[in-house]
């Protein structure tokens, strides 16, 4: 299950780099901001600090894009 999850969230990882690189916003933070989620998820599941401390200190980053979306 680990495995399906790590390679589901590299695609959204890699699909929102595209979208912010073709200036798809905001849908490119929401994907990014899932794939970003899921890698933490994967992290944590499987004790992998490294991942979980890259990828979960990326998701408050997402959180304020989502913030200053609604402003």
């Amino acid at each position: 299950m680990i495995g399906y999850l790590k390679w589901l969230s590299t695609a959204l990882v890699l699909t929102g780099i595209m979208l912010t690189n073709f200036n798809f916003y905001p849908l490119n933070i929401f994907i990014h901001g899932l794939g970003a989620f899921g890698w933490a998820l994967a992290g944590y599941l499987s004790s992998d600090r490294a991942i979980l401390t890259n990828f979960g200190l990326q998701i408050p980053l997402f959180l304020l894009g989502y913030i200053n979306l609604l402003q």
